[in-house]
């Protein structure tokens, strides 16, 4: 346990300091970059990938079932 805690604390400080040190240029694009990951992952799932298995069916037996039948299906298809 102590080794993995001294572990994270060497890697928290690895990236601490070479952020801290980066240049301004630098920072902006990590900006941008950490900005389009959120509006990938939070917003566009949010509006474009909605939870259709939950608004189909109701218990988790259901959903199961409807898993399995269209992976037999598909692959039966793809024969």
């Amino acid at each position: 346990m102590r080794y993995l805690s001294s572990t994270f604390r060497q890697l928290f400080s690895f990236y601490y300091d070479g952020f801290r040190s980066m240049s301004s240029w630098g920072r902006k694009v990590w900006l941008i970059i950490i900005i389009k990951l959120f509006i990938m992952f939070a917003i566009l799932r949010l509006f474009f990938f909605p939870d259709f298995l939950k608004t189909r069916f109701s218990n988790d037996k259901q959903r199961s079932e409807y898993v399995r039948d269209q992976l037999i299906n598909s692959q039966a298809n793809h024969d």
